[in-house]
C-alpha cells in the first residue's frame, strides 16, 4: 500500500465515524505526478450529494495563500510593494485621523507574518452590510491593541485593501487565479455551515461572515477543487528558487513566514516533513502543505463545518495524522 494509498484509508475511517461529512485527499510531486480520490458526502443538509473529485471548497484562510499572499509578494517582487515599508504607503487614509497611533507604523511584512497588535478576528458583519462602509469602518476604527502579535485575519483584511486600491477594483472583480473563484455552482460545491445571519444552509457562497458582508476580502473567499490547488502547489515545487516563493518560505517571526507556517511542535502538517515545509488551513476544513525538501504538496479539503461548527469535527487530529502517513 502506497503512502497515499495508506493516508486515504485514515481519511476514508474519519468519515465513516460521521465526524465529518466528507473529504477529498490529493497529492502531487515535483514532476507533476497527482493522486486524489473523494470519499463521503458534499452535502447532508437538507438534501444528500455525493463527494467527488470534481467538488468545489470554500478554501477560507487557505484563500490567504493562494490568492493575496501570492499577489502582494509578486508585487514586491515587481518592486510595486516595500515590504517593510507602511502599509499606509498604498493605504494612505488608514487611521487618517491620528497621524501618530501605532496602526499607521505597521508594515506588509508584519501583515503577512501575524506580527502586528491587531486581534485575531472581529465581527465587522455586525456593524452592517455596505461594504464599502464597512472597509471605511476598518480603516478608521481605533484597533484594540494586542500584548501579543496573534495569527489576524485584520492583517490580511487589510492586505486586500491594499491589493484593490493598487488594482483599482475590488478583489472579486480581480482574476481569481488558474482554476479558481469567488463563487461556486452550488450543484458541484461542498456544503458549509448554517449561517443564523443568513439563514439558510451555505453552498457556493463564502462562509466568513466578514468576508460576506464586505463582498470580498483578502482573508477568505476563495474556492477551488483538488485539481486547482494541487496545481497552485506544483507550481510553487517547480519555482521553488523563484524569488516569491523563497518568500514564502522565509520566516517573518516565530513559526510563520510570508503568510505562511513552517513545522513547530503540534502543527496541523504533522511531525514528520522536513523543515522547509510550508502549509496553512481554513476554518472551513481545508489546508494544502509543501514539502520542498522532499518535493511533493499534499492538500486535504472536508466539509467539517457542516452542518454546524459547534461539534468536535476531529479535523486537528486528522490533518497530522494525514500528514505523517503521506511523509512517513
Amino acid at each position: 500500500m502506497s503512502h497515499f494509498d495508506e493516508a486515504f484509508a485514515a481519511v476514508s475511517a474519519h468519515i465513516g465515524t460521521g465526524r465529518i461529512p466528507g473529504a477529498v485527499l490529493g497529492l502531487v510531486t515535483r514532476d507533476g505526478t497527482r493522486e486524489f480520490r473523494a470519499i463521503g458526502n458534499a452535502q447532508t443538509v437538507p438534501d444528500v450529494r455525493p463527494m467527488t473529485t470534481g467538488t468545489w471548497f470554500d478554501l477560507a484562510s487557505v484563500s490567504k495563500v493562494i490568492f493575496t499572499t501570492s499577489r502582494i509578494l509578486q508585487l514586491a517582487v515587481e518592486g510595486m510593494i516595500d515590504l517593510d515599508a507602511p502599509i499606509t504607503s498604498i493605504i494612505p487614509d488608514f487611521r487618517q485621523y491620528d497621524p501618530n497611533c501605532w496602526e499607521r507604523q505597521v508594515t506588509f511584512r508584519q501583515c503577512l507574518g501575524h506580527a502586528t497588535a491587531f486581534p485575531a478576528v472581529e465581527p465587522i458583519y455586525t456593524y452592517g452590510n455596505e461594504p464599502e462602509r464597512l472597509r471605511a469602518f476598518v480603516l478608521q476604527r481605533e484597533w484594540r491593541k494586542l500584548d501579543t502579535p496573534v495569527y489576524s485575519d485584520i492583517n490580511y483584511i487589510l492586505l486586500g485593501i491594499a491589493l484593490e486600491r493598487i488594482a483599482r477594483k475590488p478583489i472579486r472583480a480581480m482574476d481569481a487565479g488558474a482554476g479558481f473563484a469567488f463563487f461556486a455552482d452550488p450543484a458541484h460545491a461542498a456544503a458549509t455551515e448554517y449561517c443564523s445571519l443568513r439563514q439558510r444552509v451555505l453552498v457556493g457562497e463564502v462562509h466568513d461572515e466578514n468576508c460576506w458582508a464586505l463582498e470580498g476580502s483578502g482573508h477568505a473567499g476563495l474556492f477551488g477543487t483538488v485539481e486547482s490547488v494541487l496545481g497552485f502547489a506544483a507550481d510553487l515545487l517547480a519555482r521553488q528558487d523563484d524569488a516569491d516563493v523563497r518568500l514564502m518560505r522565509t520566516v517573518v517571526a516565530g513559526h510563520r513566514t510570508h503568510g505562511w507556517e513552517n513545522p513547530y511542535d503540534g502543527w496541523s502538517g504533522g511531525s514528520k516533513c522536513s523543515a522547509d515545509t510550508i502549509g496553512h488551513t481554513g476554518f472551513t476544513g481545508t489546508g494544502l502543505w509543501v514539502d520542498f525538501e522532499r518535493g511533493h504538496a499534499w492538500t486535504l479539503l472536508t466539509n467539517r463545518v457542516h452542518p454546524t461548527r459547534h461539534f468536535d469535527s476531529g479535523i486537528f487530529t486528522l490533518r497530522q495524522q494525514v500528514g505523517d502517513i503521506i511523509n512517513g
